[in-house]
């Protein structure tokens, strides 16, 4: 038996894509966060069994998701990605007719702005996604959470298609969210913030990304990727300089997660 673990919050746009591509599945489960559209009422217009739970981040949520599971397989997705066909073959095949490995990464075609992103370390972003659920756990980092699995781990290569930002102002709204959550990050990696990080980490993302992993080819959607990917990077830097200095101060800091809270502490003390 095979579980589709979806967490959502707010996702009318891109769920019913999503639920759509894995009807095929044995069990689907959503964890929503209280959503204020119509995510759960498409959800279980499509069949999924939904549950809504208060926002305790990505890790929490997708632990919790693995837990609710029945299957002795469960397959974790974002609600911005789908399941091809072909992926779907492969993971059948591979679950009931092969019937051995405790995990399989995934590949990752994600898409930014209409496109499929091939260069700049986009492709082929290998996922670990499909887990036996007796050995698989979740870290929990505050951001770009994962899986870990106690046991073997193979590869597929059909692809996970991911509709990943659609637009420039809905990369803006992610990357303040996301930099935020990386603060903690940051600064346990390097300590107190100085003035260089401000120009040097940024340039050298840009060249990485632009340059190393030949964003370039990407035409002028690899140019946006890289250019905003530094601007990712600068912005982390100067929060943690923000948030370093209002804990050092003594006033009261900007909005950050309480394990960022803890590291700060603990770097300024």
């Amino acid at each position: 038996m095979i579980t589709v673990a979806i967490i959502t919050k707010n996702e009318e746009l891109n769920i019913a894509r999503c639920l759509t591509s894995v009807k095929w599945a044995d069990e689907i489960i959503v964890v929503d966060a209280y959503s204020t559209d119509r995510t759960c009422a498409i959800a279980r217009e499509l069949g999924a069994t939904v549950i809504e739970r208060e926002w305790t981040g990505f890790a929490a949520q997708k632990e919790f998701a693995l837990q609710q599971a029945s299957g002795d397989w469960v397959l974790s997705l974002d609600a911005d990605e789908e399941v091809t066909a072909a992926l779907k073959d492969e993971i059948l095949k591979t679950i009931i007719l092969d019937g051995h490995g405790d995990g399989f990464e995934i590949p990752r075609k994600s898409f930014f702005l209409g496109r499929w992103i091939r260069y700049g370390g986009w492709y082929p972003g290998y996922q670990l996604r499909l887990l036996r659920k007796s050995k698989a756990k979740m870290n929990h980092r505050p951001v770009h959470e994962g899986f870990s699995v106690d046991g073997t781990i193979g590869r597929l290569t059909a692809d996970i298609n991911h509709y990943t930002y659609a637009s420039l102002h809905q990369y803006i709204d992610k990357m303040n969210d996301y930099s935020s959550l990386d603060v903690s990050q940051k600064i346990g990696k390097h300590g107190t913030i100085r003035w260089y990080n401000f120009l040097l980490n940024p340039l050298a993302a840009f060249f990485r990304i632009y340059v190393s992993l030949q964003g370039f080819r990407d035409g002028f959607h690899g140019f946006l990727l890289a250019s905003y990917s530094s601007l990712h990077v600068l912005v982390i830097y100067a929060k943690s300089w923000e948030y370093q200095q209002a804990i050092k101060n003594g006033v009261p800091s900007p909005p950050i997660s309480s394990e960022a809270i803890a590291e700060l502490k603990r770097l300024v003390q």
